[in-house]
Order: C-alpha cells, then sequence, then structure tokens
C-alpha cells in the first residue's frame, strides 16, 4: 500500500473512535481537557497496538495464504466497509463511563477493525510500524478533535462521516483487487 493509502485507512479507522469521543464530548462538561486526553489516548494507542498485532499473527501463516492475498484483503476491507455503513444506521447507545476499564473496553472495540488492517497491511508486503504509528496518530488527532466537536456542535451527523469511513474502505477494497 502506498503512504497515501495508509493515510486513507488510518483515517477510516479512527472513524469509530472519533464517533464515540463526539458522543462523550456531547455529555462530558467537566474536565474536558483531561477527558479528550484520555479518550484520545487509548483509543490512539489501542489503534497503533492492534494492526502490529494482526501484522504479526498473520505471519505466521503467510507463506500459506500469500497465493490468496488479493482476496483476503479485498474480503477483510469489503467486509469492515460494509459493516461500518450498516453501524452507521444503527441507533447508538452511550455509555458515559470513564474509569480505566470502561476506557480499556473503548480502546479495545474501536480498534478490532485496525487488527484486520494490520493483516492486510502484512499481505500486502508493508512494513507494520510506522503505518501502525500513522494510525494511532490519526486516531489520537482524530478522537481529540470529536470530543471537542461534541461539546460545539451538539448536532453534527457523525452518520455521513462513518458512511464515508466504510466508502473508503470498500475502494481499498476493489482496488486489491486491481
Amino acid at each position: 500500500m502506498s503512504q497515501i493509502e495508509i493515510l486513507l485507512l488510518a483515517l477510516a479507522l479512527s472513524v469509530d473512535a472519533c464517533a464515540v469521543a463526539f458522543t462523550y464530548g456531547l455529555i462530558i462538561k467537566e474536565k474536558r481537557l483531561a477527558n479528550a486526553l484520555q479518550i484520545a489516548s487509548f483509543t490512539g494507542i489501542f489503534q497503533g497496538i492492534m494492526p502490529i498485532a494482526g501484522y504479526f499473527l498473520t505471519s505466521l501463516v503467510k507463506a500459506y495464504v500469500e497465493p490468496f492475498a488479493p482476496y483476503i484483503i479485498f474480503g477483510i476491507f469489503f467486509c469492515l466497509g460494509v459493516k461500518v455503513i450498516k453501524e452507521s444506521f444503527a441507533e447508538k447507545k452511550t455509555n458515559v463511563c470513564l474509569g480505566f476499564y470502561c476506557l480499556l473496553i473503548i480502546g479495545i472495540a474501536t480498534s478490532i477493525d485496525a487488527f484486520s488492517a494490520g493483516i492486510s497491511l502484512s499481505l500486502y508486503g508493508n512494513s507494520i510500524f510506522l503505518p501502525a504509528l500513522l494510525i494511532a496518530a490519526v486516531t489520537f488527532l482524530n478522537s481529540a478533535v470529536g470530543f471537542w466537536l461534541g461539546g460545539k456542535l451538539k448536532s453534527l451527523p457523525s452518520k455521513w462521516l462513518e458512511i464515508s469511513a466504510g466508502g473508503i474502505l470498500i475502494a481499498l477494497a476493489v482496488k486489491a483487487l486491481l
């Protein structure tokens, strides 16, 4: 994958974390900076760790799956894109817990897709550390901005951001077959 494609991937992967942070930004009124940094840190760290885990687990079986890599990449990105679009239409439930375990769950829940992205990066033959760092940084920034926007713009339609992210993932899926 090219650097631009990795940046697009990072943006698409960060949308879930941004949407969660936006929702928290709508609700939380006190210690806004500290809470924004906590949410952004947890989501960013997990978005950076999960692709590394996917990458290295894939390396254990890469020789067996490499002939099918374009189809696997297509399947992963296509399914992720459809999942993101489908979830954009689902009713959002808000949990305002900001304890360590809640933040841990938020970090894991918003980064499961990044695990699959790590598998795809491995199959593409990319290195992992720079893309993982970029994914983590983009997620951190988007989560912080999402939290801030949640406090400022009470009616921003996050649904369209999620649909756009799904579209980017589907476009990356189609590109894998070309």
